[in-house]
């Protein structure tokens, strides 16, 4: 190979002239590689630059030298010291401070013993919802965010093998990608699976497609076996799904275990399933637990199904709470949507629930606080007869009106109207998020947020806690 080529400028540095030379030797052996150019020393800082640097906004002010600021010894004038004219400070007006953030997010179990607060941007959070290993929320202007661990070996994240420093857990914050033109109004998780609600009443899901919990096979994508129907709200158990629709019909897919979706049989269903309620019952919130289902109606009572182990779904026959109940009025499970017959539940005026894994909770109309199921871990509450399957009006909130609850795996949540929110139940791995004392009485959480502040919304699942709350 022969050819020529004219000399190079002396314009250029040294150290570019001889690169251009070993780029143009005749041998292509002796020219250099593309990671061998990348590793010189001149091209490793543009290289940086284009990481650090692009977009940024040259600034058109000149900076002052610091031999121009003058001394504190030279700033006196008249007997008076000119604090602002010291070494690096402002001599204008003070900056403003930055604004209050919008909301608060925050998350606590699984390790994590005290309210974490989660990186949020500028924006509003007004729901959220949290599964096995996914945190999820929705911000005011519609985008759904996503709380992930930061990437292994990351401050935060997971542990490098052999590192014994156990480091505070942290989260990184991410929207959803690929949401253009689409606005979310409701989250809800799974274990392993997500749903999601347009302002259109388009049900989309992605994650783990086992037991048909997607809706449609695998995929992520849009449930379009509801595209005639205007969705108002989903919920998620661990691997099911319901959607109620603007009509008040219930819509139920995924595992069928212990009835859990209401249709009369165990049987799993890969495609949502129009469920038949009750006559004279209208469907205004659905709910999901683990093996569990449940309807708050319009007239403000329970519908339930699925596995009603310890009662926690109030289908055993209970007229007195202080009666022994016979073992003929005991239900294990009920394959459709059935009222509660616990009394005193079954009387009375229903504004919100929650499931948890082996009890659940509700809230009447006078923001009073009752618990049924399982005791094992005081997450009912000092119930005084732990072997009562009746429901129990939890002691220690009488002067508090709840307004939300939640149930975890063993542990419950209630949020008071001004604020508060209280926790008790089994306290291992931070599901409190509070010190461990009296855990099975009702005993507030201390916020960064001080009140009053608006707790928004609340999700518990297994030993995690998720909540957004905004000042008022």
């Amino acid at each position: 190979m022969s050819g020529t080529f004219a000399p190079i400028s002396d314009r250029y540095s040294p150290e570019l002239r001889q690169l251009i030379l070993s780029l143009l030797n005749l041998e292509p052996c002796k020219r250099p590689q593309l990671d061998e150019i990348m590793a010189e020393a001149l091209c490793v800082r543009p290289l940086l630059n284009l990481y650090t640097d692009v977009g940024s906004v040259r600034m058109r002010r000149p900076e002052k030298s610091w031999t121009a600021v003058p001394s504190v010894a030279q700033s006196r004038a008249g007997g008076v010291t000119v604090a602002a004219r010291v070494r690096g400070c402002r001599t204008g007006p003070p900056r403003p401070s930055l604004p209050p953030a919008l909301s608060s997010t925050y998350t606590w179990g699984s390790g994590i013993p005290r309210p974490l607060r989660l990186p949020m941007l500028n924006t509003e959070v007004v729901q959220v919802s949290t599964g096995r290993t996914q945190k999820a929320g929705v911000t005011k202007s519609g985008r759904l965010v996503m709380w992930e661990p930061p990437p292994f070996g990351m401050a935060g994240g997971p542990s490098l093998p052999g590192a014994t420093e156990q480091l505070q857990p942290q989260f990184v914050c991410r929207f959803l990608e690929g949401q253009s033109g689409v606005t979310i109004k409701h989250v809800a998780c799974g274990d392993l699976f997500t749903a999601c609600l347009t302002d259109r009443g388009i049900v989309l899901t992605f994650g783990s497609g086992s037991s048909g919990c997607l809706g449609h096979g695998a995929f992520p994508k849009i449930v379009e076996a509801l595209l005639g129907y205007e969705i108002t709200q989903a919920a998620c158990g661990a691997s099911h799904a319901l959607a109620l629709s603007s009509e008040g019909e219930v819509f139920a897919w995924g595992r069928g275990d212990n009835g859990r979706l209401g249709l009369g049989n165990q049987e799993s269903h890969n495609s949502p399933q129009l469920v038949a309620l009750p006559s004279g019952y209208e469907a205004q919130k659905v709910l999901c637990g683990i093996d569990a289902s449940m309807i708050l109606t319009s007239n403000h009572q329970i519908l339930a199904c699925g596995s009603n182990r310890y009662n926690k779904l109030c289908q055993d026959r209970i007229v007195s709470q202080g009666e022994p109940l016979p073992a003929a009025d005991q239900v294990e499970e009920v394959l459709t949507f059935s009222p509660a017959c616990s009394a005193p539940l079954s009387q009375e005026v229903i504004v919100g629930a929650d499931i948890g894994t082996a009890h659940s909770a509700a809230i009447n109309a006078s923001g009073q606080c009752y618990t049924i199921g399982s005791n094992q871990h005081g997450q009912l509450g000092p119930v005084s007869c732990r072997a009562s399957r009746a429901p129990y009006l939890v002691e220690g909130l009488q002067a508090t009106r709840v307004t939300l609850v939640g149930c975890g795996d063993a542990f419950t949540l209630a949020v008071g109207a001004d604020g508060e929110v209280y926790t008790w139940g089994k306290s291992a791995r931070g599901r409190l998020g509070r010190k461990e004392e009296e855990p099975r009485s009702p005993r507030p959480v201390q916020l960064e947020e001080a009140p009053p502040s608006l707790v928004v919304s609340v999700s518990c699942c297994h030993g995690t806690t998720l909540l957004t709350a905004k000042r008022e």
